[in-house]
């Protein structure tokens, strides 16, 4: 491991970066499952994954 002196700097865009993309995903999924049906459906269904499927990798990265 790195010390803590020896840290990169990290701007606002790369801390922010993945939490956005995660919320758009999401608010995506929410929208196409309110207001049809369909393929509608299954994106639904891949954007309000993409929240859970980030708990289970962060969640499986600390273990290891």
């Amino acid at each position: 491991m790195k010390p803590h002196s020896m840290k990169q700097h990290r701007t606002l865009r790369h801390v922010f970066a993945v939490p956005a993309v995660i919320a758009v995903a999401g608010l995506v999924g929410l929208v196409s499952a309110l207001t049809g049906d369909g393929w509608r459906d299954g994106l639904a269904w891949l954007g309000l994954a993409a929240p859970v499927a980030a708990v289970l990798w962060s969640r499986a990265a600390r273990r290891s």
